[in-house]
């Protein structure tokens, strides 16, 4: 069984959606060996980290950049994780009250020192609310969990 970690930060009914619906794809019925679960940021540690293998990190857009919720886990586990997750797949959703450039930046720049591999850009809920954004985080739970289960990542 392989383990995918959720680390999300969800402060609202809508940000909650958004981590209800990766893990709802996460657990897609064709996907028997991938097991999913969600750490709010501030209760994730290292050793979560650790016995991952792949990460989803969900933010909110704040001022421009990460959530401080996201930055206190990058903070807390970066230096434990280093040399022990390199390669560790992972991917990125943001819901952004405006473009979220600055977010990715800051979650990729950090990723990138960690040496994570990215399966994909981040997936950007810009704007006003939209229904579409459960479907979007949904089939980003999905392929990572396929891709874990199939050893592509």
């Amino acid at each position: 069984m392989k383990a995918l970690l959720l680390v999300a930060h969800a402060p609202s009914d809508n940000t909650r959606l958004l981590a209800k619906a990766v893990l709802r794809g996460a657990g897609h019925p064709d996907i028997d060996a991938v097991q999913c679960r969600w750490v709010e940021p501030l209760h994730a540690i290292p050793e979560d980290v650790l016995e991952c293998d792949g990460i989803i990190l969900g933010t909110t857009e704040n001022l421009g950049y990460m959530s401080g919720a996201l930055k206190d886990f990058f903070d807390r586990c970066y230096y434990p994780c280093l040399e022990k997750k390199q390669g560790l797949p992972c991917a990125l959703y943001v819901r952004a009250g405006h473009d979220g450039t600055g977010t990715c930046r800051a979650v990729e720049t950090i990723c990138t020192g960690l040496r994570w591999h990215w399966i994909q850009p981040p997936l950007v809920c810009r704007g006003k609310w939209n229904d579409d954004f459960l479907q979007q985080c949904e089939t980003l739970g999905t392929t990572m969990a396929a891709g874990l289960e199939m050893g592509i990542y």
